[in-house]
């Protein structure tokens, strides 16, 4: 195999590769990238037999093949080569060797055979449909942020994404919940998704799938089974095994009662509760809110270190209430407003309180009080 690639194409390919790689393998060939030159492509596949990305880049290929070769060591060399340079990549199979040369710098490298390197078993997908980067990507980061990390809760460590019903009729929407905190995040239904399962596309996934949704004019063509998940555009393509497990029953943590409406600009909000959180003990962060017409005052009171007190200007008109929150949990739910007003939604110092951005009902998020 020999072909030459442009430095920039190279560590596109090579950097989404190793990302995947697990730093540490017991599997010797796990660390490695699988490099397949033919025709006027060449492709660069990783896996650690849960997620498996294949990036495909342009290159001048002189002898078509196959070889694998350690990821990180191979994205280490071609970062540090200087930018434009042309690269060239040959591999002897016989000797195992892989020579990577730009300009006067040569490297060689050890290979395992491709023969070794496992990919991953292509399934029938009950459902194709494509959707928009900017649609995917905001179901997602809106919504990563409340999955899970206790590995006991398994079903938890992902994002639920499934079809479900909206006042406005069918939705994709995204979940993610860790017990303290919950997301719920809708777009209009893709033509073709009626059909798909839904499916928990796990943490890592998720971060993974960020790297491909940032051009807003591409589109990605998503492909779900029972156990897998796919999502590609015409240069990387993503699979991943779903996790196996149910996803709770969310729609029963949602509230719907909840009447005391607070409308805060939400920048001014998440900057006061960064402010008065500094005082508080990093084990607790617990924020308290005192609201009462018009006004909201946030204070912290950690005896070890010292109390805060910030008053805003809100819009509330219902009886005075006081409750507190996690200050991270707090900031994170306030720094996913996009738009100028946060909209909380309370029943009483002791239930889940509902926040949402403005008058938009595709975002939802739930927040469960602390005792302050």
């Amino acid at each position: 195999m020999k072909f030459s690639i442009e430095r920039a194409a190279l560590l596109k390919a090579v950097s989404q590769a190793q990302s995947v790689v697990e730093r540490r393998n017991t599997i010797p060939i796990l660390a490695n990238v699988l490099i397949e030159a033919e025709g006027s492509d060449v492709s660069f596949r990783a896996t650690d037999l849960d997620i498996e990305v294949v990036d495909k880049a342009p290159a001048q290929v002189e002898r078509a093949g196959a070889t694998t070769v350690s990821a990180t060591m191979l994205h280490e060399i071609v970062r540090k080569l200087p930018d434009g340079a042309l690269i060239s990549l040959t591999a002897d199979t016989a000797a195992g060797r892989l020579t990577v040369e730009a300009g006067r710098s040569n490297f060689s490298l050890a290979t395992l055979p491709r023969e070794d390197f496992p990919v991953m078993a292509s399934s029938e997908y009950a459902s194709n449909f494509s959707a928009p980067a900017p649609v995917l990507r905001r179901l997602f980061d809106k919504s990563k942020f409340a999955i899970s990390t206790e590995e006991t809760r398994y079903y938890l460590n992902g994002v639920y994404m499934h079809i479900s019903d909206a006042d406005g009729g069918k939705v994709l929407r995204c979940v993610a919940t860790d017990g303290h905190r919950l997301a719920r995040i809708d777009a209009d239904m893709p033509e073709g998704a009626g059909d798909m399962p839904g499916v928990i596309v796990p943490r890592k996934t998720v971060n993974e799938l960020r790297k491909l949704l940032d051009d807003d004019d591409m589109k990605i063509a998503v492909s779900v089974s029972e156990t897998k998940v796919r999502f590609a555009t015409p240069g990387i393509t993503l699979t991943s095994k779903v996790i196996d497990g149910t996803f709770p029953d969310y729609t029963r943590v949602i509230p719907q009662g909840n009447t005391r409406k607070m409308e805060v600009d939400a920048a001014d909000f998440a900057k006061a509760v960064d402010r008065v959180a500094t005082v508080s003990s990093e084990r607790s962060r617990a924020v308290k809110l005192q609201i009462d017409e018009d006004r909201l005052i946030l204070s912290v009171n950690a005896p070890d270190s010292g109390a805060a007190e910030e008053e805003l200007a809100v819009a509330y008109a219902d009886e005075r209430l006081e409750i507190g929150f996690n200050a991270k949990y707090l900031l994170e739910i306030a720094s996913q407003v996009d738009r100028e007003n946060a909209v909380f939604l309370f029943n009483s110092s002791g239930d889940p309180t509902l926040m949402r951005e403005g008058n938009d009902t595709s975002a939802v998020y739930v927040v469960m009080p602390m005792r302050v």
